[in-house]
């Protein structure tokens, strides 16, 4: 995937202009992180390219194609895979489960088939072996081998945030879209976060979209960061750029009083 960009994007809701007019590009295998303060429309960007909304106006470009108006389904099998601001997991199933879960849209036998046909030269078999290995190393990958078997209702909320993230790379993306990973996590989760995040980026040539209120790990690893308030753009840049800002300052400071 060359490139991912969003053109002229406006959604409203009730007549409220949720988000006006946004565009940005992204390059490749970088770090692209959008900060507001809430309402500012960050979300809603996400569930627009995601496909859970449609916009209003606008064009959303990945791999070549304008994907507006295409399922979330469709939208993930093109390479695109999303956490939750809220979490999104099958809390009575185990680490494992949910992480295998994440594969779905790479298998052709269904998620638990493979499993009951153990056949040494059954495609199903094959094709259960080989999900369950890549599982195995994102497993690895996230440090979660102690809790593999643990049922998601019974872990702490830094880890399910971990699950969580483990599943969306399950889908092996090429996009990946972050919605407020730190969330809930304390000091310590979020430095390693931090460097999973970049680890990601790296070793699996992912590109990736954030959403993130904690500023300096949004200052610590993106490559570009968009700006925006009330559903509009304030600006674009370097971490560095953008944190000295006026309009950022203010926007943010606005939020505090």
């Amino acid at each position: 995937m060359d490139h991912f960009k969003v053109e002229n994007l406006s959604i409203s809701f009730g007549g409220l202009k949720a988000v006006n007019n946004v565009s940005f590009n992204v390059e490749k295998n970088s770090i692209f992180s959008i900060i507001g303060p809430n309402g500012s429309g960050k979300t809603t960007i996400f569930n627009m390219i995601s496909g859970i909304y449609k916009p209003d106006h606008g064009r959303i470009i990945c791999d070549g194609e304008n994907i507006v108006g295409c399922t979330p389904d469709r939208i993930a099998r093109k390479g695109m895979a999303r956490t939750f601001q809220n979490i999104e997991l099958f809390s009575n199933a185990t680490v494992m489960d949910n992480l295998l879960l994440g594969r779905h849209i790479h298998m052709k036998t269904g998620v638990f088939t493979g499993a009951f046909l153990w056949g040494r030269r059954s495609r199903a078999a094959r094709e259960e072996i080989k999900n369950r290995e890549i599982v195995e190393e994102i497993i690895d990958f996230l440090d979660l081998q102690s809790v593999r078997n643990h049922y998601v209702a019974s872990l702490p909320y830094g880890k399910r945030k971990l699950v969580e993230l483990g599943r969306a790379l399950a889908l092996e993306p090429k996009i990946l879209l972050l919605d407020e990973p730190s969330a809930g996590m304390n000091t310590e989760e979020k430095e390693d976060l931090n460097i999973w995040i970049k680890d990601i980026q790296v070793d699996y040539k992912v590109t990736i979209l954030l959403i993130e209120h904690d500023m300096n790990m949004i200052m610590g690893i993106s490559d570009r960061i968009f700006a925006m308030s009330q559903g509009e753009k304030i600006m674009e840049g370097l971490p560095k750029e953008v944190q000295s800002h006026p309009e950022v300052i203010k926007a943010y400071l606005g939020e505090e009083h």
